[in-house]
């Protein structure tokens, strides 16, 4: 496991990976949607406290939900809460921002009934928005950076999500091998556009090949000099 975990560090998280110099990009990319971030409210859908003390500019302050327990210790301009924000009752108490953010949160909320209940938060907490997300069409599923992983049948997926190397927590039940891919459902452009309409939907490539997509409502046009997708 030690030499699987080191692997995987290469590809995705240590300082100088792949995945690290990706992150940073699209940190420059958010930048340059959102210049006054330094003064805008930002309310995390899904995010870590962690992310944002690592990344290279600061918001004003930052509200973060999640279904995860978060640190006990937060700077003053980081506050945390444990919660679903695809429930209606949530998303209602939480007030308003400048800035609704999520990465990599969407394709977990479970089937397209819940997207949709993402997305009304989205619309009612902010004016503006950058949510990110893996694009199913990428060679490589990045959860468990496995190339072709994401075309296999679910009871395919399940099994060799206990074998294969590169996964962050290898499950140790079939049970726990079903839970860790049951719902992660890496989305398309068609639906991306359908559930953000009036936002521009940007790409992340890699080589070439769409990584991720963005979908932004930003201030200072569509991507601030970037060109939205086609």
């Amino acid at each position: 496991m030690p030499n699987s975990r080191a692997l995987r560090n290469r590809f995705v998280d240590a300082p100088g990976s792949l995945g690290e110099r990706l992150r940073v990009a699209r940190w420059e990319r958010f930048r340059r949607c959102f210049p006054g971030i330094e003064q805008m409210s930002v309310v995390d859908l899904g995010g870590t406290a962690d992310m944002w003390l690592r990344a290279p500019l600061r918001a004003k302050h930052v509200h973060l939900i999640n279904l995860e327990e978060h640190p006990a210790e937060l700077p003053d301009w980081i506050t945390a809460e444990v919660a679903d924000v695809t429930d209606p009752a949530v998303a209602a108490a939480l007030g308003s921002y400048d800035l609704v953010f999520s990465n990599s949160t969407i394709e977990h909320v479970g089937g397209h009934n819940q997207r949709r209940r993402f997305v009304a938060a989205v619309e009612s907490l902010a004016p503006l928005h950058w949510i990110q997300t893996p694009y199913r069409y990428f060679p490589v599923e990045p959860h468990f950076v496995a190339p072709g992983f994401q075309f296999l049948p679910l009871a395919a997926r399940a099994r060799l999500v206990r074998r294969w190397p590169l996964v962050h927590s290898r499950p140790g039940s079939p049970e726990e091998g079903m839970n860790a891919v049951i719902n992660i459902e890496l989305l398309t452009r068609a639906e991306m556009r359908y559930l953000f309409p009036g936002s521009a939907l940007l790409s992340e490539r890699v080589l070439g090949v769409t990584k991720s997509l963005i979908a932004v409502r930003a201030e200072q046009g569509p991507a601030s000099g970037a060109a939205a997708t086609g």
